[in-house]
């Protein structure tokens, strides 16, 4: 009998170093993560002349180091750990880092790594250990490469560094970028336990970088909310303001109120939230702008989730709003923060491991025990809007009631000089002042319409984007799954019977879809919040954007939206949403106009052209014109000839306009034959 072993190839370091690592900053995070294991409070990521091939990093440490046994047995071994995930450290920590794989990744980044490392248990002792992975890529066999530990005495204290030299690619921007927000929010991000883990930064060639990891915004945060689940499932919460005065405080029965206030069967649970009311005018007497604490909320901003003082991703990272955030407040949007306006963490204390983590560590398996964490911070959330609603009520109300006492002690004012007056005068005044007060009254009931019409409007955009979230996120994808199911199995029955008789209608499901699907993204898309923002609008990048926006749609819709740019790159000083506004409901007035005429051959025309001053839009369409209703009513908030129009289209078209500075114009009959509308609106450059 011959006996044989497994042995390795020097391939095996490259596969599982260069081919295994999804971007360096990955890498360079493992060892982060293995100086947290190792209990560092400190942690300096030191990046040289990154920027190009051939620079180098450093990684250094206060953690307890390593001995020899430590080297040649754990940090040397790939494949298998000797940490055990469930024990904790001496500072209470349960281990991050992973069995050694992402950080051979790091170390084959260059060409040279070195390992310097200082055990706590022998003061006065440093071990070095260097790596050639020339020698590696030289030899056969990972085997045939000797490696040696040297050991000399030291006065530094414990602790651990790592040098990756000769890097073989530059380490770019956008991986410094995802480095520096993980770096942050790796263990404790919000810098307030004395025995956390704080990284910190070097990277000369990008310093904003650093600025990102060192600072931090909690003070300028106007709303503090502070939320708690006990071990029995019972949740207590208090919202304090900048100065930590108290405003609201609830126990667990008002919070559980709406699932009838039953326990939460979570794992022990403290969760913050941090609200900023982004207000410009209250940033004009603070030692930070409004822009530094955007920047870093679009950084960090989100509700983040950590697991036995880990961080756990996605949770929190840009993009997934685990807590339907965003979705929450496009439905009621008042007194709601979003991801952009806030910060917090749900830091959960998991001993028995009762959240389970996917294979495949994306974040967890959504069993009950997840489910009831999120409940749990939704319903906090949920409590702290109700309660600004009610302050916002309130203040409204008292606004109303001072409203209508100023105005009667106003009225009465003028009453009583009338009445001073020679009596000859006092006639005229009377009939003049009575005459204002009708008009007035007009106009109050007019605003009170107007008013009345807006709100009926927003509850239909509340409902649409209600729609477009569900249907997309849900029925869509289900209804997509089973018509493709269906289409499967009757092909694999008969694929003569199918095209038949199935075919055609199997396609009118899919493409029907397809519209649906892209008039929910484009009701998504219009409610973003950055679009809402003030800065310079690139006014033919947006129009091209609602063409490829629209263009599915319309297509499904036997529409040809012709599309004509002006030359150069005009800009103006608004917001992309004002100017999506108008074109949205002109080509909505379209549609509408298509559909009630019963039009063929249906053509929407957008040209646009600019001079040094004046951006010039014209929308016109192939439709019936403007029928039943004159040229300047169109305008008018309520006025439509469409059955169950809202005569609000135009209105908001006109009003938009004016906020921009523009005018708009319409003609009864373009050159299509169709109603065209002109706007005019002046532009800073093209």
């Amino acid at each position: 009998m011959t006996e044989a072993t497994f042995r390795f190839s020097t391939n095996i370091l490259r596969r599982l170093g260069e081919e295994l690592n999804p971007s360096p900053g990955i890498g360079i995070l493992e060892l982060v993560k293995n100086a947290y294991d190792a209990d560092a409070l400190n942690c300096t990521i030191e990046l040289l002349q990154t920027n190009n091939a051939g620079g180098a990093f450093r990684v250094v440490d206060d953690g307890v180091g390593m001995s020899i046994d430590q080297i040649t047995d754990g940090w040397l071994v790939l494949g298998k750990s000797e940490k055990n995930s469930s024990v904790r450290t001496h500072l209470g920590r349960f281990p991050a880092g992973d069995k050694g794989l992402g950080r051979l990744a790091a170390l084959r980044l260059g060409d040279k790594a070195s390992l310097c490392t200082r055990p706590k248990s022998k003061p006065g002792t440093e071990f070095e250990l260097t790596i050639s992975w020339e020698e590696f890529d030289q030899a056969r066999l990972v085997e045939d490469v000797g490696l040696e530990i040297l050991s000399r005495s030291t006065k530094l204290a414990h602790g651990s560094e790592i040098t990756v030299e000769n890097l073989r690619s530059p380490i770019g921007e956008v991986d410094i970028k995802k480095l520096a927000r993980a770096l942050v929010l790796l263990a404790d991000p919000f810098g307030d336990d004395p025995s956390g883990f704080h990284p910190k930064l070097v990277v000369p060639e990008f310093q904003r970088f650093e600025t990102l990891v060192s600072s931090r915004y909690f003070d300028q945060a106007d709303y503090h909310l502070s939320a708690s689940v006990d071990l029995d499932g019972r949740v207590s919460a208090e919202t304090t303001d900048w100065k930590g005065n108290v405003l609201f405080s609830a126990n667990h029965d008002e919070i559980a109120a709406k699932r009838n206030r039953e326990l939460y069967s979570c794992p022990p649970t403290q969760f913050d939230v941090w609200v900023f009311l982004l207000d410009a005018e209250k940033f004009k007497l603070r030692n930070i702008t409004i822009g530094e604490v955007r920047t870093w909320l679009s950084e960090f901003g989100g509700v983040h989730l950590f697991h036995n003082g880990i961080r756990v991703s996605p949770y929190g990272d840009t993009g997934f709003d685990w807590l339907d955030i965003n979705v929450r407040r496009s439905q009621n949007p008042e007194e709601r923060p979003s991801t952009n306006t806030l910060i917090g963490r749900v830091f959960v204390k998991d001993q028995v491991h009762s959240l389970v983590q996917k294979t495949d560590r994306s974040g967890f398996i959504e069993d009950q025990s997840f489910q009831e964490l999120r409940l749990f911070a939704q319903d906090s959330l949920e409590w702290l809007a109700n309660r600004r609603l009610e302050v916002a009520q309130k203040r409204r109300l008292s606004s109303k009631q001072e409203a209508k006492e100023k105005s009667s002690r106003t009225e009465t004012r003028v009453r009583k000089a009338i009445d001073e007056l020679p009596k000859k005068q006092q006639g005229e005044l009377i009939e003049a002042f009575s005459a204002y007060e009708r008009a007035r009254q007009k106009e109050v009931e007019t605003l009170h319409k107007e008013v009345q019409l807006y709100r009926t409007l927003s509850t239909v955009g509340i409902m649409a984007a209600t729609f477009a979230h569900e249907s997309s996120g849900n029925s869509i994808k289900l209804i997509s799954q089973a018509i493709n199911t269906i289409e499967r199995r009757a092909r694999k029955l008969s694929q003569d019977e199918f095209e038949n008789l199935l075919s055609s209608p199997v396609e009118a499901i899919k493409a029907s879809l397809g519209a649906l699907s892209v008039l929910g993204i484009a009701t998504l898309r219009l409610l973003d919040h950055d679009k809402r923002r003030i800065g310079r609008v690139d006014l033919n990048h947006v129009v091209a954007q609602m063409d490829s926006t629209f263009k599915p749609f319309l297509v499904e819709r036997d529409v040809e939206l012709k599309i004509q740019l002006a030359d150069g790159g005009p800009y103006l000083r608004g917001s992309e949403a004002a100017v999506e506004s108008i074109i949205t409901n002109l080509i909505n007035n379209s549609l509408a106009a298509f559909e009630h005429a019963g039009t063929n051959h249906r053509q929407i025309h957008l040209i646009t052209y600019s001079d040094e001053e004046i951006y010039t839009l014209v929308v016109t369409d192939n439709g019936p014109g403007i029928e039943g209703i004159s040229l300047k009513d169109i305008w008018l908030p309520g006025r439509s000839t469409r059955l169950n129009g809202t005569g609000l289209g135009l209105a908001i078209v006109k009003d938009t306009v004016s906020d921009l500075g523009g005018k708009v114009s319409a003609r009864e009959h373009g050159d299509l034959g169709g109603a065209e509308i002109t706007v005019e609106l002046p532009i800073l450059g093209r």
